[in-house]
């Protein structure tokens, strides 16, 4: 399973979000959408130009992708655990 998550530097929410998945265990590659011109169309071309964060992508092992908008421990739970 691969994380990606879009968040910007002044994000609250992007902090918790990465407070907790840390605190689980969970290892993920951050991309910052304020600084970075090619993570924001990246995440643009994903969210079907959806641009609010954080925005997590989970790629499972069978290469399957779910995306999460927001903040949402619940289906973050269902998708990580």
């Amino acid at each position: 399973m691969n994380v990606a998550i879009y968040s910007t530097t002044s994000c609250p929410y992007c902090r918790m979000l990465k407070d907790y998945l840390s605190a689980k265990g969970v290892s993920f590659v951050e991309k910052l959408v304020d600084q970075d011109e090619k993570a924001r169309e990246e995440m643009s071309n994903i969210s079907g130009g959806f641009l609010g964060v954080p925005f997590t992508v989970i790629t499972k092992d069978d290469g399957t992708k779910e995306t999460i908008v927001g903040f949402d421990k619940g289906k973050l739970d269902n998708l990580i655990m």
